[in-house]
């Protein structure tokens, strides 16, 4: 038998070339001859492979290069997916390859390619499974409507309560199941003053049997909660200079307001911080309740002092503090709002009143490897 030199014309008498820009027939002895001396055009070996690991709808691929490279430099690495040969290139380790589809399980193999050829495959990698990774909050009051993006099945969800005096309380659920393109009521409540009779609003998702961080009572009470944890929301002082209640937090209650001239008490469980009371000799505004952040369990808010330093209680979880009331207007020093989300509002007797920080619903997917309070939970 014989074989056509790549690029070569037919010789009558073959020989064994001296460089590899020989040309002509080759029997099989020639051919061999030819390999062992380096001169025939040969592909890469089988790369080694290494680990693939999902990021969203991408995946990574390592592997380490043959050990034999063939007769010229690779120049492309591929890596195929199974299923879907779906693919991805690269002149090194990693491959990515992109496009995957959710929920789906994958495996893939690397090849070799140099100017004479592609190898053959690796042995196949683990297994990995893409994931749609993502999120949506509401911070105003309203209601509203949500929709379950394409692959999403699973999300988890944290809500808090509007404020009114007292914080607002927090619930989350982990793990709800969703069908994609199918809609889901989202409710934002809204903060109320505590001259105003009633309740704050209550935020939830999809219903406030699912889960709920309820608005803060009327008087000084605060707001409970539904779902697989949370904490309610910190009551305000019942006194006229007394502080006003910090939101709920993720694995406690917030802080409670301080009565005149004490200080309040600190949120637990990443929960909003209680303001500060102040003596009616000064005549000036308590501090307000501090909020609990939407992005998992933090630090605790911090107490509010009391006297003559007093201030608004801390914002637990990265939630916004409360403030000590400063301004003066139309013959009478104003109120001050609570912390966002959910931090109970304050007012000195007499004067205007102010109302509890606005409630606020965030959800994350996906629910079955992002839960609350604390696992992946950040901004992705």
């Amino acid at each position: 038998m014989s074989a056509r030199y790549p690029g070569g014309v037919i010789r009558k008498t073959p020989v064994i070339p001296t460089s590899t820009a020989a040309s002509g027939v080759w029997g099989l002895s020639e051919q061999s001859a030819a390999r062992k001396l380096g001169q025939w055009p040969t592909s890469p070996g089988a790369p080694t492979i290494g680990t693939a690991t999902a990021t969203g709808l991408s995946a990574s691929i390592t592997f380490t290069a043959p050990t034999d490279a063939g007769s010229a430099s690779i120049t492309t690495y591929t890596a195929t997916s199974t299923p879907g040969c779906i693919t991805g290139t690269a002149a090194s380790s990693p491959v990515s390859v992109s496009g995957l589809t959710g929920g789906t399980s994958y495996t893939f193999k690397v090849k070799a390619t140099n100017g004479a050829g592609t190898g053959p495959c690796s042995a196949a990698s683990n297994s990995i499974t893409a994931v749609v990774t993502g999120q949506q909050s509401y911070t105003s009051a309203g209601s509203y409507t949500w929709v379950a993006p394409t692959d999403v099945t699973k999300v988890s969800v944290v809500a808090i309560g509007g404020g009114k005096s007292g914080g607002g309380g927090l619930g989350y659920k982990n793990n709800y199941a969703v069908t994609p393109g199918n809609s889901y009521t989202v409710v934002v409540g809204a903060g109320v003053s505590k001259s105003v009779g009633g309740a704050a609003g209550d935020s939830y998702f999809v219903s406030t049997a699912t889960v709920k961080g309820g608005g803060a009572a009327c008087g000084p009470c605060g707001g409970t909660y539904t779902g697989d944890g949370g904490g309610n929301g910190g009551a305000a002082s019942s006194s006229l200079y007394g502080g006003g209640g910090g939101a709920g937090g993720y694995a406690g209650n917030g802080g409670s307001g301080g009565n005149s001239c004490q200080a309040g008490t600190a949120g637990a469980g990443g929960g909003g911080g209680g303001g500060g009371g102040y003596s009616a000799a000064f005549g000036i505004s308590p501090g307000s309740g501090g909020g609990t952040g939407i992005l998992g369990q933090g630090a605790n808010g911090s107490a509010g002092p009391s006297g003559n330093t007093t201030a608004g209680g801390g914002g637990g979880s990265g939630g916004g503090s409360g403030s000590r009331m400063f301004t003066y207007c139309c013959g009478q020093w104003n109120g001050r709002a609570g912390g966002s989300y959910g931090g109970g509002g304050t007012s000195r007797n007499g004067g205007p009143t102010a109302s509890g920080s606005v409630g606020a619903v965030r959800i994350i997917w996906p629910g079955n490897t992002r839960s609350f309070p604390s696992t992946c939970t950040g901004n992705l």
